[in-house]
């Protein structure tokens, strides 16, 4: 696999989120040059590994792709938008100051101490088509005050990131939201002055949990700075009935063992609103399992296809037979 970041981050293949940002404090801040003078070359290569490990570990695709690929599928990473999986697009780390400026803001160690955030709100469209009355977000793009970087070339702040929350349905029909946001921008005379637009987005069929889509240069303005980023990171709702694993739907079904022995259907409405009634002929065993192929979501990178459904049964057995019932049972069953 190459470079092991879970073992750079001293952390677990399950780690949370919450787990990965916890460990970067304690290392970025135990490792940073400006806090090692006396071995920064040491420091400076440690710094830059931890803000690798977690920049990868953080986000749900990157992740997704190092676990199956290793390092090396990350150089094929591909651009926001599309579904997991390495392509022959370069994958290139950010600025490890910038990851570090995102938790800490201005330097607690002296440099950049000019530095200050600002915010920027956005509103949900709430659903498809709907009106902007979503609850209000804020955003945060920080910047560390040196405005410039290296050869006097503006410099830009870190990507600001948020969660769009999606139903299954709109993952599986496709779906367009529509995002309210406000951000300040520097008019001609070089004041800073709000700005509102409307972004809009087109939910493809089948994109995954962690699929980013990028508005550049979204963010807000600020003198000798370029505007940073804006990302929305595709999230995934809970459904009532099915459970989504990769390109395959699952369902629970509870049945009777009357109905394991002799046959049954079942009656279900899928994603996109067909009405399926899919006979149960096999007898229903522990663990058995009914796959309805071409049944599950649709693959992004191969229009026209689709995953499976898997039906999950539980057999609900009797509580109590009477003598009669079980000379019957016995009876059938034996011959």
């Amino acid at each position: 696999m190459g470079v092991d970041y879970y073992n750079i981050l001293k952390v677990g293949k399950n780690a949370s989120d919450e787990d990965l940002k916890k460990t970067y404090r304690k290392l970025a801040m135990k490792w940073h040059p400006d806090k090692n003078p006396t071995n920064k070359k040491e420091a400076e290569a440690k710094f830059k590994q931890i803000s690798e490990a977690y920049e990868v570990l953080s986000d749900p695709q990157k992740r997704g792709v190092y676990d199956q690929y290793g390092e090396e599928g990350l150089k094929g990473m591909p651009p926001p938008g599309s579904s997991c999986g390495p392509n022959d697009i370069q994958f290139n780390p950010r600025n490890a100051e910038d990851i570090f400026a995102e938790f800490f803001g201005s330097s607690p160690f002296g440099f950049g101490s000019t530095g200050r955030a600002k915010s920027m709100r956005f509103q949900s469209d709430g659903g498809l088509f709907g009106g902007f009355g979503g609850a209000e977000n804020v955003f945060r793009s920080y910047t560390d005050g040196v405005g410039t970087g290296g050869g006097g070339q503006p410099r830009k702040p870190p990507a600001v990131e948020s969660k769009l929350s999606c139903s299954l349905e709109e993952l599986y029909t496709g779906s367009t939201r529509k995002m309210k946001i406000s951000r300040n921008v520097m008019d001609a005379s070089g004041r800073m002055v709000p700005e509102s637009e409307i972004l809009t987005i087109d939910v493809k069929p089948g994109w995954k949990k962690g699929t980013k889509i990028t508005f550049p240069e979204k963010g807000n303005e600020q003198a000798g700075q370029l505007p940073a980023d804006l990302v929305f990171i595709i999230d995934e709702k809970p459904h009532e009935v099915y459970k989504r694993d990769g390109n395959d739907l699952i369902i629970s079904q509870k049945i009777s063992l009357v109905e394991a022995l002799a046959g049954t259907s079942v009656e279900l409405t899928t994603l996109d609103g067909r009405n399926l009634s899919i006979p149960v002929i096999d007898i229903v065993s522990p663990g058995y399992e009914l796959v309805i192929a071409k049944e599950g979501m649709p693959m992004v990178k191969e229009p026209g296809r689709k995953g499976n459904l898997r039906i999950l049964f539980e057999v609900k057995f009797p509580s109590r037979l009477t003598a009669e019932q079980r000379a019957g049972l016995k009876r059938i069953l034996d011959g």
